[in-house]
């Protein structure tokens, strides 16, 4: 019998010393991309995570006055960019989950940016976020699709993960459930990984 206990405490030991060990790896500042790769679940799955992050894109782009500006102006935080348009009916179911997301995650360190790709007049963006209730995202524009060509964005919707250096280190092609509690702890590992 006291064998059997030594045994099982032996063994309770290893779990929770792997545990831990596991635990302090995702708080580290310096997560690697298997382990971000372990943490894709569910809807997470579709995460492609690049080996090296690739060079920050400068296109322009409008905000809803017609100003153009690029991804510079979200330099220092991690940015959930999202590409969709009003038409796009995948990108209607996945809106709400980003309106959700960037409400719960969206501060100093990281912004969800939905950029309306192609023909999207801003009335028809302000009634697309009115019909899926979005309250808290940014109404920008890419009417000429430079952007989205410049980022190899070629269906909708596609969401790019860029770190605070304004480099894209993942990209999911189609829609995903961003609110999810998968999608959190993937996206707060990248958020502390500063990859």
């Amino acid at each position: 019998m006291t064998k059997i206990k030594f045994l099982w405490a032996t063994l309770y030991t290893l779990l929770a010393v792997g545990a831990i060990l596991l635990a302090t790896q995702f708080m580290d500042q310096s997560v690697d991309n298997s382990a971000l790769n372990d943490l894709r679940a569910g809807d997470m799955r579709k995460v492609a995570i690049h080996a090296e992050p690739k060079a920050m894109i400068t296109t322009p782009f409008l905000d809803a006055n017609g100003v153009e500006i690029d991804l510079s102006k979200f330099k220092g935080k991690t940015v959930l960019l999202n590409f969709w348009a009003t038409w796009c009916a995948p990108c209607r179911a996945e809106m709400p989950s980003l309106d959700a997301l960037n409400q719960t995650l969206g501060g100093d360190d990281f912004a969800v940016v939905t950029i309306a790709t192609g023909r999207n007049p801003v009335p028809m963006i302000e009634q697309f976020f009115e019909s899926t209730n979005v309250k808290s995202l940014p109404m920008l524009r890419d009417p000429k699709m430079s952007l989205a060509r410049a980022t190899g964005v070629f269906g909708l919707p596609v969401t790019l993960v860029l770190n605070p250096q304004g480099q894209e280190i993942a990209r999911v092609q189609g829609e995903a459930d961003w609110n999810s509690p998968d999608a959190h702890v993937l996206l707060n590992a990248f958020i502390k990984g500063n990859m």
